[in-house]
């Protein structure tokens, strides 16, 4: 990797761009994610995250919370898994804007932790950096909202949600995943 005209490979500051890249990717993706929900009339949340992947799943968190008779139908997967750690550590549910709140916290530390690992690698292996973070965005979409989310009980299975709340993920995640490439490029020349 070819930073002014030297080749040099640091882990420490692969890592610290590639944060500072998700950080401001996760900024940029809740916007658009705001944006793409008031051009589709949708109701705008208070505190950012966007996202529409919402209903009560059958099963892992989802299905604790139900059986305590504390998820809402109403949560995204972030303000699901807030409620799930207040109820576990604080004994307590959320409020409605405390689950906002503590789901758009876990949006960004996704997203911030993501990118920290993104950069970290694309130190090390340039092919990660092909399409400009769009592979990086699709990975995330793909292990992520597709993957992990959903196999955990944060969200309902991919199956049971039409393609337009598919492709607005996807979308909102190339959005990510550019965003990152773009700010990690910045900061690591900066570096």
């Amino acid at each position: 990797m070819a930073y002014n005209g030297k080749t040099d490979r640091d882990i420490w500051k692969g890592l610290a761009a590639g944060l500072a890249g998700g950080l401001v990717a996760s900024l940029v993706m809740n916007r658009f994610q705001a944006l793409w929900a008031k051009l589709a009339s949708d109701e705008e949340r208070p505190h950012g995250a966007q996202s529409r992947q919402k209903g009560s799943p059958d099963l892992g968190i989802g299905a604790a919370l139900s059986a305590r008779g504390l998820d809402d139908s109403d949560d995204d997967a972030t303000e699901r898994l807030a409620n799930a750690v207040a109820v576990v550590a604080l004994d307590q549910k959320l409020t409605e804007t405390e689950k906002h709140v503590g789901g758009l916290a876990f949006h960004y530390a996704m997203g911030i932790t993501s990118g920290g690992i993104y950069g970290t690698v694309a130190e090390f292996m340039p092919l990660a950096r092909i399409g400009f973070g769009l592979g990086f965005g699709t990975a995330v979409w793909a292990i992520a909202d597709e993957g992990i989310v959903p196999a955990t009980g944060l969200s309902r299975a991919p199956s049971q949600y039409p393609a337009e709340i598919h492709a607005y993920a996807f979308t909102s995640h190339l959005v990510f995943g550019l965003t990152t490439e773009l700010m990690r490029r910045l900061v690591r020349r900066a570096l």
